[in-house]
């Protein structure tokens, strides 16, 4: 009877600590650092060659499309140039906030690999009688389409 409840109590230690071994074991090189541009600046020898989350806000005049795009992050106190071969959300524009995802260049330029826009996500319907507002409709198309859908 002593045997089994040791061998019991043995088992159960063996299963416990493989299981923390495995939640546990590469932790952290799995880890994905979210940093703003000011924080990014501060911890710059931790984020060479690591995966990073860069958020803030689009810097107006920055955009820069092309191949690759370019623009640049703040948050009001530091700056990150940003360079994107991926094709920008449909809401990318000046002023609104991303997070990007990537690593951080010789030169302190971040590179991302996936670009990500804060929008809002709530549906306002218009309200009874009133029509939608056709400028905010078309407002991210080109001028041809603009005059093209417009009766």
């Amino acid at each position: 009877m002593k045997s089994q409840r040791i061998f019991a109590i043995g088992a159960i230690v063996v299963a416990i600590g493989g299981i923390a071994w495995i939640a546990l074991g590469n932790l952290g090189e799995n880890l994905v650092y979210y940093w703003t541009p000011a924080e990014l600046h501060q911890n710059a020898a931790k984020a060479a060659g690591a995966t990073v989350r860069l958020g803030g806000m689009v810097k107006t005049g920055s955009i820069v499309q092309g191949t690759p795009l370019t623009f640049e992050v703040t948050d009001g106190t530091d700056t990150v140039k940003v360079s994107t071969s991926e094709i920008p959300p449909a809401m990318f524009r000046e002023g609104i906030g991303v997070v990007v995802e990537g690593t951080v260049a010789a030169d302190g330029s971040f590179q991302s690999k996936r670009l990500m826009v804060k929008h809002d996500n709530e549906y306002r319907a218009p309200k009874d009688g009133k029509m939608p507002d056709e400028k905010a409709m078309f407002g991210t198309l080109d001028d041809a389409a603009t005059t093209a859908a417009t009766p």
